[in-house]
């Protein structure tokens, strides 16, 4: 799909420029122009598609359906597929998350959001699509709303509600006067213009994550060493996958910065599946976000959030390798 794309970055590098494909420079600096360009258009486009979902299905009604409807346990799958269709990193998540909690949503539902919303969603899906195909973006994004779901039922089965900080229980006590939604009478075609602006916002939102992730990646595939991460991640043997996502929690990065970077450690030797862990430890686990979290958790109840998150990324990551 993207031949032309790469005999452009060819021909802009080797040519016009004049670097020598030989040098780490040019594998470098080719790696970089065409992925660049491939992720944005994916990316503009995925945004768009979405952004017509997020038109016609916001938070509000979700809120209020979740809110009147009893569902048997299909509310954490709801609120999993809800996180996946948003374009939010783990911090920004978390402005929803108690919007959530003070709606009167379910403890455990929130947090099948809160799980889902950063590992999957159009940005991330978009850069998985162009650069590791159809098949391990359709693992990758369907583990991901599962293990939001799974997580958030685990989490729900808790009782973990005496857990919230005083400021939500505070909230809940009081009594909430249900919004009413009022669905605007706009066609499809006058919608076009809104959602065309929101999705050129979000792409400029994350455009120099983009560039900056890509440009770590180029920079790695250009001249760290083929066996330098398969040493370290890629024997294979049992441990590599909790190492890798126990390294990553402490870190933090949203999908546009760290996909660019998994692309790299995979063409180095790394297991496709213990990359994505690594992937989704970095995005779904993040310090800046456990310090916004404390607004509405206590810090024992964040650790159990974690501690949870963390066990079933371990796990998706040795089925992710038997997968892939």
């Amino acid at each position: 799909m993207f031949d032309w794309l790469q005999n452009f970055a060819d021909w802009l590098i080797y040519s016009v420029f004049n670097v020598s494909a030989e040098t780490h420079l040019g594998v470098a600096l080719n790696f970089f122009i065409y992925d660049t360009i491939k992720i944005l258009i994916l990316l503009f486009f995925i945004v768009f598609v979405m952004g017509i979902v997020n038109a016609y299905f916001p938070i509000e009604r979700l809120k209020d359906y979740l809110n009147k409807k009893k569902l048997y346990g299909l509310e954490y799958f709801f609120s999993s597929i809800f996180g996946a269709i948003t374009p939010f990193c783990s911090c920004s998540s978390v402005p929803l998350f108690i919007g959530f909690v003070q709606g009167g949503i379910p403890l455990g539902v929130t947090f099948s959001f809160l799980i889902t919303s950063p590992l999957v969603n159009e940005v991330a899906i978009a850069m998985f699509i162009g650069m590791f195909g159809i098949k391990a973006t359709l693992i990758y994004a369907v583990s991901g709303i599962l293990l939001g779901t799974i997580g958030g039922w685990i989490l729900g089965k808790f009782n973990l509600e005496h857990l919230l900080s005083e400021w939500v229980k505070n909230i809940l006590a009081r009594k909430m006067e249900q919004a009413v939604y009022k669905e605007e009478q706009l066609t499809f075609y006058q919608r076009i213009p809104e959602i065309t602006q929101s999705a050129w916002a979000i792409v400029k939102g994350v455009l120099v994550y983009v560039i900056i992730g890509i440009a770590i990646g180029a920079a790695m595939h250009g001249y760290v060493p083929e066996n330098f991460f398969n040493d370290y991640l890629g024997g294979g043997e049992w441990w590599t996958v909790p190492l890798a996502v126990i390294v990553a929690v402490p870190m933090y990065a949203n999908a546009a910065g760290i996909v660019p970077v998994i692309q790299v450690f995979v063409a180095k030797g790394v297991p496709l599946g213990t990359a994505i862990a690594f992937m989704m430890a970095t995005v779904g686990l993040s310090i800046p976000e456990a310090t916004l979290l404390k607004k509405v958790m206590s810090l024992k109840l964040i650790a159990i959030f974690f501690g949870v998150v963390t066990v079933a990324i371990i796990i998706s990551g040795f089925l992710f390798n038997i997968l892939l």
